[in-house]
Protein backbone atom coordinates (compact mmCIF):
# COMPACT_ATOMS: atom_id res chain seq x y z
CA UNK A 1 0.00 0.00 0.00
CA UNK A 2 1.42 3.36 -0.42
CA UNK A 3 2.74 5.18 2.35
CA UNK A 4 2.09 9.28 3.03
CA UNK A 5 4.18 11.33 5.21
CA UNK A 6 2.46 14.82 7.12
CA UNK A 7 4.31 17.32 7.94
CA UNK A 8 3.21 20.45 10.48
CA UNK A 9 2.05 24.27 9.33
CA UNK A 10 2.87 26.18 12.11
CA UNK A 11 2.54 29.73 11.50
CA UNK A 12 5.66 30.68 13.35
CA UNK A 13 8.91 29.60 14.78
CA UNK A 14 8.59 28.67 17.82
CA UNK A 15 8.35 24.77 19.78
CA UNK A 16 8.65 23.23 22.99
CA UNK A 17 12.01 23.93 22.83
CA UNK A 18 12.75 27.18 21.60
CA UNK A 19 10.18 30.51 22.09
CA UNK A 20 9.30 32.01 18.91
CA UNK A 21 11.38 34.96 17.61
CA UNK A 22 8.45 36.98 15.77
CA UNK A 23 4.46 37.56 15.00
CA UNK A 24 1.95 34.86 15.64
CA UNK A 25 0.91 34.92 12.09
CA UNK A 26 4.47 35.42 10.18
CA UNK A 27 3.85 35.00 6.78
CA UNK A 28 7.18 35.02 5.19
CA UNK A 29 8.35 31.79 7.71
CA UNK A 30 4.75 30.02 7.40
CA UNK A 31 5.54 30.08 3.40
CA UNK A 32 9.31 28.63 4.33
CA UNK A 33 8.05 26.01 5.92
CA UNK A 34 5.44 24.83 3.35
CA UNK A 35 7.84 25.12 0.89
CA UNK A 36 10.53 22.91 2.31
CA UNK A 37 8.34 20.63 3.21
CA UNK A 38 7.10 20.96 -0.71
CA UNK A 39 10.50 20.47 -1.96
CA UNK A 40 11.89 17.30 0.16
CA UNK A 41 9.40 15.06 -0.38
CA UNK A 42 6.46 15.50 2.10
CA UNK A 43 2.91 14.68 1.05
CA UNK A 44 0.66 17.09 3.10
CA UNK A 45 0.74 19.97 5.98
CA UNK A 46 -1.06 20.05 8.80
CA UNK A 47 -2.85 23.46 9.85
CA UNK A 48 -3.04 22.65 13.18
CA UNK A 49 -6.23 24.85 16.09
CA UNK A 50 -5.24 26.77 19.26
CA UNK A 51 -8.12 28.84 20.75
CA UNK A 52 -5.95 32.36 20.59
CA UNK A 53 -3.94 31.00 17.60
CA UNK A 54 -4.12 32.13 14.01
CA UNK A 55 -7.23 31.73 12.01
CA UNK A 56 -5.81 27.64 9.91
CA UNK A 57 -8.25 28.33 7.02
CA UNK A 58 -7.02 31.03 5.89
CA UNK A 59 -3.00 30.86 6.70
CA UNK A 60 -4.21 27.22 4.57
CA UNK A 61 -5.32 28.65 1.82
CA UNK A 62 -2.48 31.40 1.56
CA UNK A 63 -0.29 28.33 1.39
CA UNK A 64 -2.28 26.63 -1.45
CA UNK A 65 -2.16 29.75 -3.58
CA UNK A 66 1.53 29.55 -3.83
CA UNK A 67 2.20 25.91 -3.99
CA UNK A 68 1.47 23.40 -6.33
CA UNK A 69 1.73 19.95 -4.47
CA UNK A 70 1.77 20.19 -1.09
CA UNK A 71 -1.60 19.12 0.60
CA UNK A 72 -3.23 20.29 3.48
CA UNK A 73 -4.87 19.08 6.44
CA UNK A 74 -7.12 21.88 8.36
CA UNK A 75 -7.75 21.24 11.43
CA UNK A 76 -11.68 22.56 12.95
CA UNK A 77 -13.67 22.61 15.99
CA UNK A 78 -16.85 22.07 15.51
CA UNK A 79 -17.51 24.27 18.72
CA UNK A 80 -16.23 27.68 16.78
CA UNK A 81 -18.81 27.81 13.46
CA UNK A 82 -21.48 26.64 12.43
CA UNK A 83 -21.56 23.41 10.51
CA UNK A 84 -23.59 25.38 7.20
CA UNK A 85 -20.87 27.93 7.33
CA UNK A 86 -17.90 25.41 7.89
CA UNK A 87 -18.98 23.31 4.77
CA UNK A 88 -18.80 26.47 2.94
CA UNK A 89 -15.49 27.27 3.98
CA UNK A 90 -14.22 24.07 3.46
CA UNK A 91 -15.40 23.86 0.10
CA UNK A 92 -13.77 27.06 -1.25
CA UNK A 93 -10.63 25.99 0.75
CA UNK A 94 -10.90 23.01 -1.76
CA UNK A 95 -10.92 25.24 -4.98
CA UNK A 96 -8.49 26.84 -3.84
CA UNK A 97 -6.47 24.02 -3.44
CA UNK A 98 -7.64 22.51 -6.82
CA UNK A 99 -8.44 19.50 -4.65
CA UNK A 100 -6.20 19.06 -2.04
CA UNK A 101 -7.64 19.57 1.26
CA UNK A 102 -8.46 16.86 4.09
CA UNK A 103 -10.38 18.57 6.91
CA UNK A 104 -9.54 17.25 10.38
CA UNK A 105 -12.51 17.20 12.99
CA UNK A 106 -11.02 17.79 16.46
CA UNK A 107 -13.68 17.22 19.41
CA UNK A 108 -12.01 18.52 21.87
CA UNK A 109 -10.16 17.00 24.79
CA UNK A 110 -9.71 19.90 27.75
CA UNK A 111 -12.49 21.92 29.20
CA UNK A 112 -10.58 24.39 30.20
CA UNK A 113 -9.64 25.52 26.79
CA UNK A 114 -12.89 24.38 25.02
CA UNK A 115 -14.47 27.13 27.62
CA UNK A 116 -12.10 29.73 25.78
CA UNK A 117 -14.48 29.82 23.02
CA UNK A 118 -17.26 29.56 25.15
CA UNK A 119 -17.72 25.75 24.63
CA UNK A 120 -19.37 24.46 27.74
CA UNK A 121 -20.47 20.95 26.77
CA UNK A 122 -19.01 17.46 28.27
CA UNK A 123 -16.71 15.54 26.67
CA UNK A 124 -19.70 12.91 25.46
CA UNK A 125 -21.78 15.68 24.37
CA UNK A 126 -18.73 16.91 22.28
CA UNK A 127 -18.22 13.12 20.87
CA UNK A 128 -22.21 13.57 20.01
CA UNK A 129 -22.13 17.11 18.43
CA UNK A 130 -18.72 15.96 16.27
CA UNK A 131 -20.76 13.09 15.08
CA UNK A 132 -23.64 15.47 13.88
CA UNK A 133 -21.66 17.85 12.44
CA UNK A 134 -19.46 15.94 10.10
CA UNK A 135 -22.63 14.05 8.66
CA UNK A 136 -23.96 18.05 8.09
CA UNK A 137 -20.79 18.52 6.78
CA UNK A 138 -20.56 15.64 4.45
CA UNK A 139 -23.87 15.97 3.43
CA UNK A 140 -23.61 19.92 2.38
CA UNK A 141 -20.73 18.61 0.27
CA UNK A 142 -22.49 16.34 -1.85
CA UNK A 143 -26.01 17.36 -1.91
CA UNK A 144 -27.10 19.55 -4.69
CA UNK A 145 -30.72 20.52 -3.75
CA UNK A 146 -32.33 22.14 -0.51
CA UNK A 147 -32.64 20.02 2.61
CA UNK A 148 -33.82 20.45 6.80
CA UNK A 149 -31.94 19.22 9.53
CA UNK A 150 -33.35 18.73 12.76
CA UNK A 151 -30.81 17.36 15.16
CA UNK A 152 -29.49 17.38 18.93
CA UNK A 153 -26.88 20.07 18.20
CA UNK A 154 -28.02 22.60 15.11
CA UNK A 155 -31.70 22.84 13.31
CA UNK A 156 -32.05 24.83 10.07
CA UNK A 157 -34.32 25.14 7.21
CA UNK A 158 -33.50 25.18 3.34
CA UNK A 159 -30.21 25.00 3.32
CA UNK A 160 -28.14 24.36 -0.10
CA UNK A 161 -24.90 25.28 -0.73
CA UNK A 162 -23.24 27.00 -4.49
CA UNK A 163 -19.67 25.96 -3.92
CA UNK A 164 -18.71 23.09 -4.03
CA UNK A 165 -15.61 20.35 -3.32
CA UNK A 166 -13.23 19.99 -6.01
CA UNK A 167 -13.11 16.20 -5.07
CA UNK A 168 -15.31 13.82 -5.79
CA UNK A 169 -17.18 13.02 -3.97
CA UNK A 170 -15.91 15.26 -1.10
CA UNK A 171 -12.92 15.90 0.44
CA UNK A 172 -11.22 13.36 3.19
CA UNK A 173 -12.38 13.46 6.89
CA UNK A 174 -9.49 13.12 9.48
CA UNK A 175 -10.45 12.49 13.43
CA UNK A 176 -8.36 11.23 16.41
CA UNK A 177 -8.94 9.89 19.85
CA UNK A 178 -8.37 7.04 22.06
CA UNK A 179 -11.51 7.17 24.28
CA UNK A 180 -14.53 4.78 23.36
CA UNK A 181 -16.82 7.86 22.19
CA UNK A 182 -13.90 8.96 20.11
CA UNK A 183 -13.30 5.18 18.36
CA UNK A 184 -17.24 4.80 17.81
CA UNK A 185 -17.42 8.24 16.16
CA UNK A 186 -14.20 8.09 14.23
CA UNK A 187 -14.91 4.81 13.35
CA UNK A 188 -18.25 6.07 12.08
CA UNK A 189 -17.11 8.51 9.87
CA UNK A 190 -13.28 9.15 9.77
CA UNK A 191 -11.58 8.36 6.14
CA UNK A 192 -8.41 8.57 8.22
CA UNK A 193 -8.41 8.00 11.85
CA UNK A 194 -5.33 9.57 13.51
CA UNK A 195 -3.01 8.17 16.56
CA UNK A 196 -0.32 9.60 18.62
CA UNK A 197 3.01 7.34 18.94
CA UNK A 198 3.02 4.42 21.15
CA UNK A 199 4.94 1.67 21.18
CA UNK A 200 3.89 -1.17 18.75
CA UNK A 201 1.79 -3.64 20.75
CA UNK A 202 -0.22 -0.74 21.94
CA UNK A 203 -0.64 1.00 18.33
CA UNK A 204 -1.58 -2.41 17.20
CA UNK A 205 -4.56 -2.88 19.44
CA UNK A 206 -5.85 0.97 19.39
CA UNK A 207 -6.15 -0.04 15.34
CA UNK A 208 -8.01 -3.10 16.26
CA UNK A 209 -10.57 -0.74 18.01
CA UNK A 210 -10.88 1.56 15.44
CA UNK A 211 -11.54 -1.50 13.09
CA UNK A 212 -14.22 -2.58 15.53
CA UNK A 213 -16.20 0.61 15.62
CA UNK A 214 -16.01 1.06 12.25
CA UNK A 215 -17.48 -2.62 11.88
CA UNK A 216 -19.78 -1.96 14.61
CA UNK A 217 -20.69 1.09 12.72
CA UNK A 218 -21.98 -0.78 8.92
CA UNK A 219 -18.77 0.13 7.50
CA UNK A 220 -17.68 -2.62 4.84
CA UNK A 221 -13.95 -0.48 4.84
CA UNK A 222 -12.50 0.76 7.63
CA UNK A 223 -10.14 4.22 8.29
CA UNK A 224 -6.58 4.57 7.53
CA UNK A 225 -4.26 4.75 9.70
CA UNK A 226 -2.00 7.59 10.74
CA UNK A 227 0.70 8.12 13.60
CA UNK A 228 2.73 10.65 14.61
CA UNK A 229 5.83 11.54 16.45
CA UNK A 230 9.05 13.36 17.18
CA UNK A 231 11.88 12.19 15.34
CA UNK A 232 15.05 13.06 16.66
CA UNK A 233 17.98 12.39 14.09
CA UNK A 234 21.41 12.11 13.77
CA UNK A 235 24.62 10.91 11.88
CA UNK A 236 25.43 8.48 14.73
CA UNK A 237 23.35 6.79 17.13
CA UNK A 238 25.30 8.27 19.87
CA UNK A 239 25.18 12.17 18.82
CA UNK A 240 21.26 11.38 18.33
CA UNK A 241 20.98 10.70 21.98
CA UNK A 242 23.34 13.52 22.88
CA UNK A 243 20.86 15.17 20.49
CA UNK A 244 17.45 13.83 22.06
CA UNK A 245 18.65 14.64 26.03
CA UNK A 246 19.47 18.15 25.18
CA UNK A 247 15.85 18.36 23.96
CA UNK A 248 14.54 17.09 26.89
CA UNK A 249 16.69 19.53 29.02
CA UNK A 250 15.49 22.76 27.00
CA UNK A 251 12.13 21.69 27.28
CA UNK A 252 12.67 21.55 30.99
CA UNK A 253 14.44 24.46 31.16
CA UNK A 254 11.92 26.48 29.24
CA UNK A 255 9.29 24.87 31.90
CA UNK A 256 11.86 26.10 35.17
CA UNK A 257 11.46 29.37 33.87
CA UNK A 258 7.99 29.71 33.70
CA UNK A 259 7.13 29.63 30.11
CA UNK A 260 4.31 28.66 28.18
CA UNK A 261 5.85 25.57 26.00
CA UNK A 262 2.28 24.35 25.34
CA UNK A 263 -1.53 25.81 26.16
CA UNK A 264 -3.33 22.27 25.70
CA UNK A 265 -3.27 21.41 29.41
CA UNK A 266 -3.17 24.61 31.00
CA UNK A 267 -1.18 24.04 33.98
CA UNK A 268 -3.56 21.26 35.34
CA UNK A 269 -1.51 18.06 36.79
CA UNK A 270 -3.16 15.91 34.95
CA UNK A 271 -4.90 15.68 31.41
CA UNK A 272 -8.22 15.56 30.63
CA UNK A 273 -8.06 13.51 27.22
CA UNK A 274 -7.28 9.85 27.27
CA UNK A 275 -4.72 9.87 24.23
CA UNK A 276 -2.10 12.33 27.03
CA UNK A 277 -3.13 10.24 29.86
CA UNK A 278 -2.26 7.34 28.19
CA UNK A 279 1.36 9.02 26.32
CA UNK A 280 2.21 9.59 30.19
CA UNK A 281 1.60 6.52 31.73
CA UNK A 282 3.89 4.68 29.14
CA UNK A 283 6.72 7.23 29.75
CA UNK A 284 5.95 6.18 33.51
CA UNK A 285 6.35 2.56 32.72
CA UNK A 286 9.42 3.04 30.56
CA UNK A 287 11.58 5.45 28.58
CA UNK A 288 12.64 3.04 25.52
CA UNK A 289 10.13 0.72 23.73
CA UNK A 290 10.65 -1.08 20.39
CA UNK A 291 13.41 -0.03 18.18
CA UNK A 292 13.54 3.56 18.79
CA UNK A 293 10.24 5.05 20.58
CA UNK A 294 11.56 7.12 23.41
CA UNK A 295 9.20 8.80 25.91
CA UNK A 296 11.11 11.48 28.37
CA UNK A 297 9.53 14.21 25.41
CA UNK A 298 6.21 13.37 26.71
CA UNK A 299 6.75 12.88 30.12
CA UNK A 300 8.52 16.47 29.85
CA UNK A 301 5.84 18.35 28.00
CA UNK A 302 3.16 16.59 30.24
CA UNK A 303 2.16 14.39 27.57
CA UNK A 304 0.58 17.21 25.08
CA UNK A 305 -0.30 16.10 22.03
CA UNK A 306 2.27 14.41 19.59
CA UNK A 307 5.15 14.18 21.69
CA UNK A 308 6.87 10.84 22.25
CA UNK A 309 10.33 10.74 19.86
CA UNK A 310 12.25 8.23 17.70
CA UNK A 311 15.49 8.52 18.26
CA UNK A 312 18.45 7.34 16.44
CA UNK A 313 20.31 8.07 12.61
CA UNK A 314 18.36 8.14 9.38
CA UNK A 315 18.14 4.48 8.92
CA UNK A 316 17.03 3.26 12.52
CA UNK A 317 14.32 6.14 12.19
CA UNK A 318 12.82 4.33 9.19
CA UNK A 319 13.07 1.37 10.36
CA UNK A 320 11.72 2.08 13.09
CA UNK A 321 8.45 3.58 11.03
CA UNK A 322 8.60 0.71 8.74
CA UNK A 323 7.91 -1.23 12.09
CA UNK A 324 4.38 0.86 12.27
CA UNK A 325 4.00 0.52 8.26
CA UNK A 326 3.48 -3.05 9.01
CA UNK A 327 0.80 -3.03 11.36
CA UNK A 328 -1.15 -1.49 8.74
CA UNK A 329 -0.20 2.79 9.38
CA UNK A 330 0.03 3.93 6.06
CA UNK A 331 0.12 7.60 6.97
CA UNK A 332 3.45 8.89 8.63
CA UNK A 333 3.41 12.30 10.81
CA UNK A 334 6.49 13.74 12.24
CA UNK A 335 7.87 16.90 13.36
CA UNK A 336 11.18 17.85 14.77
CA UNK A 337 11.87 20.71 17.20
CA UNK A 338 13.60 22.82 14.70
CA UNK A 339 10.82 22.90 12.45
CA UNK A 340 12.17 24.38 9.38
CA UNK A 341 15.55 22.26 9.39
CA UNK A 342 14.07 19.14 11.11
CA UNK A 343 11.60 18.95 8.12
CA UNK A 344 14.39 19.61 5.93
CA UNK A 345 16.97 16.81 7.06
CA UNK A 346 13.91 14.46 7.62
CA UNK A 347 12.96 14.62 4.03
CA UNK A 348 15.84 14.43 3.21
CA UNK A 349 17.76 11.41 4.89
CA UNK A 350 14.57 9.56 6.17
CA UNK A 351 11.73 9.60 3.77
CA UNK A 352 13.38 8.26 0.57
CA UNK A 353 14.69 5.35 2.72
CA UNK A 354 10.88 4.54 3.93
CA UNK A 355 9.67 4.63 0.63
CA UNK A 356 12.30 2.91 -0.87
CA UNK A 357 11.27 0.05 1.25
CA UNK A 358 7.78 0.08 0.88
CA UNK A 359 8.41 -0.17 -2.36
CA UNK A 360 10.26 -3.44 -2.54
CA UNK A 361 7.54 -4.85 0.21
CA UNK A 362 4.55 -3.58 -2.28
CA UNK A 363 6.53 -5.52 -5.37
CA UNK A 364 7.51 -8.64 -3.36
CA UNK A 365 3.43 -8.38 -2.30
CA UNK A 366 2.48 -8.38 -5.96
CA UNK A 367 4.66 -11.00 -6.76
CA UNK A 368 3.49 -13.30 -4.42
CA UNK A 369 0.38 -12.61 -5.64
CA UNK A 370 1.05 -13.57 -8.92
CA UNK A 371 2.51 -16.85 -7.79
CA UNK A 372 -0.18 -17.64 -5.83
CA UNK A 373 -2.59 -17.18 -8.53
CA UNK A 374 -0.94 -18.89 -11.08
CA UNK A 375 -0.38 -21.66 -8.83
CA UNK A 376 -4.56 -21.90 -8.12
CA UNK A 377 -5.21 -21.70 -11.87
CA UNK A 378 -2.27 -24.02 -12.72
Amino acid sequence: MPVEFLGIAATNDGSETTPRSGAAFDKDYTLRLARAHEDHGWDRVLFAYGSGSPDPAPAAAYIASRLDRLQILLAHRPNVSYPTFAAKTFATLDRISEGRLTVHFITGGNDHEQGREGDTLTKDERYARTLEYIRIVKRIWTTHEPFDHEGEHYRFHDFVSDVFPVQQPRPGVSFGGSSPAAYAAGGAEADIYCLWGEPLAKTAEQIEHVKAAAKAAGRTDVPRIQVAFRPIIAPTEELAWEKAHRTVGAIKARKEKGEAITKRHNGQARPQNTGSQRLLAIAEAGERYDRALWTPTAAASGGAGNSNALVGTPETVARALLDYYDLGVDILSARGYDLLGDAIDFGRHVIPIVREEVAKRDAEGAARGTQTLTAVNG
